[in-house]
């Protein structure tokens, strides 16, 4: 009986996809924490919210990274970093049919866009865990 950790097969596809959600997601979220002020303005968004979207971030860019490096990297992680992602798009979506935000319209091509891109991330990771 075997306690070991169910583990992917590293491979090409997941590897790039993990190392450059890592890369967007922190820098990201450094953005977002460190402009919090001028992107609220830019996009009619509440600096609290920005500001701590991008604090909030941070932790995750760090699981992405843990994730990145692993030398096999641990299905379960990988599976909780797809509902994650898959989370964040369609809160991002949802977020906009709420009426907790009243963005302009460049603010809701920046939630829609970043939302796609997340949701994009979510699929390839998928697409990669199914290849390893």
């Amino acid at each position: 009986m075997s306690t070991t950790t169910p583990t992917a097969r590293r491979t090409p596809l997941l590897t790039r996809v993990l190392w450059t959600d890592a890369f967007l997601t922190g820098g990201f979220a450094l953005v977002l924490a460190v402009a919090a002020t001028p992107l609220a303005g830019l996009f009619g968004l509440p600096e609290p919210l920005v500001r701590w979207a991008g604090i909030g971030l941070l932790p995750v860019a760090a699981f992405v990274v843990y994730l990145a490096t692993r030398p096999v990297p641990p299905r379960g992680g990988v599976r909780a970093l797809i509902a994650l992602n898959a989370l964040w798009t369609v809160d991002s979506v949802l977020l906009l049919f709420t009426g907790w935000v009243d963005p302009n319209p460049l603010g809701v091509a920046f939630v829609l866009a970043q939302a796609l891109l997340v949701g994009v991330f979510a699929e390839l990771q998928y697409v990669g865990l199914r290849r390893a």
